[in-house]
C-alpha cells in the first residue's frame, strides 16, 4: 500500500527538496558511513560509527501469536527497506537517494513494524506545519503479513507523531484494498491527480482531521 510521493519529493532531481550542500551536511553528521552511495547506486554493509539513541517501543500481538513491534527507523535500515520497497512497489520503488532521506531527515516521522527481527512493515509522515498539514510519504507491509491490522497500527502511530491535525496522502486509485483502510481511518477524497503515477494512473488525494470519523478496526 503506497500513499504515493508526497509533492516535492525528488522528481526534479532535487532530494526531498534539499539542495547539494545540504545533502553533503546531512551525509557529514550521519550515524553510519554513507560511503556507499558513491558506487553506483550499491547499498553495502553500513559501518557503526557514531551512536543511535534508543527509543521507545511499541508492542502489540498479532492474530497468529506472534508479536510485532513499532520502532523508531534510522538509516541502519537502508537494505531492510530497499527489500521491502522492491517487494511492495514493484513498479514504484523509490531510488536509493530517497530512500536515504527518508530515513535521515530528522523533521521526518519515520518507524518500522518488526517481528522476530525482520521489518515487516514501514510508514513516513512528512510534517510541513507552515502549511498547516502533514502528508503520509508511504506505507507498505509484507504480503504475507497484511490482513493483521499492521498497516492501520502504523499509520495511526505515525499520524500520532505528527505535529499538524490535517493530514494528506495519495494512493493509487485502482488501491482499493489500502482506499478502505483510509476510509476506516477516516480519511475522505478531496482531489484527484491525473496520471500522478509514472506508468500513467491516476491518484486518488485524501484527507483526514485527526479525532473525527475514524472507525475501530476491530
Amino acid at each position: 500500500m503506497r500513499p504515493g510521493r508526497t509533492p516535492c519529493a525528488s522528481t526534479d532531481g532535487c532530494w526531498w527538496g534539499r539542495t547539494p550542500g545540504e545533502i553533503r551536511k546531512i551525509i557529514a553528521k550521519s550515524p553510519v558511513d554513507l560511503s556507499f552511495l558513491a558506487a553506483s547506486g550499491k547499498v553495502e554493509p553500513l559501518k557503526k560509527n557514531r551512536s543511535i539513541p534508543n527509543h521507545a517501543s511499541i508492542t502489540r500481538p498479532l492474530p497468529d501469536h506472534g508479536t510485532m513491534e513499532i520502532l523508531p527507523a534510522n538509516l541502519f535500515d537502508i537494505n531492510a527497506l530497499r527489500h521491502l520497497e522492491k517487494v511492495c512497489f514493484p513498479t514504484d520503488a523509490w531510488p536509493l537517494l530517497d530512500l536515504v532521506s527518508v530515513l535521515s531527515f530528522s523533521d521526518t516521522v519515520r518507524l518500522k513494524a518488526v517481528e522476530n527481527g525482520q521489518m515487516i512493515g514501514f510508514v513516513a509522515g512528512d510534517p510541513r506545519p507552515r502549511e498547516g498539514i502533514s502528508w503520509i510519504a508511504t506505507i507498505c507491509v509484507l504480503p504475507e503479513y497484511r490482513g493483521k491490522g499492521i498497516g492501520r497500527t502504523l499509520l495511526e502511530t505515525c499520524e500520532n507523531r505528527l505535529p499538524t491535525d490535517l493530514i494528506h496522502l495519495c494512493v493509487r486509485i485502482s488501491n482499493e484494498e489500502a482506499i478502505r483502510m483510509y476510509r476506516m481511518a477516516g480519511y475522505s477524497n478531496i482531489d484527484r491527480w491525473a496520471k500522478y503515477y509514472t506508468d500513467g494512473e491516476d491518484g486518488l488525494v485524501m484527507e483526514k482531521l485527526k479525532g473525527i470519523g475514524a472507525k475501530s478496526a476491530l
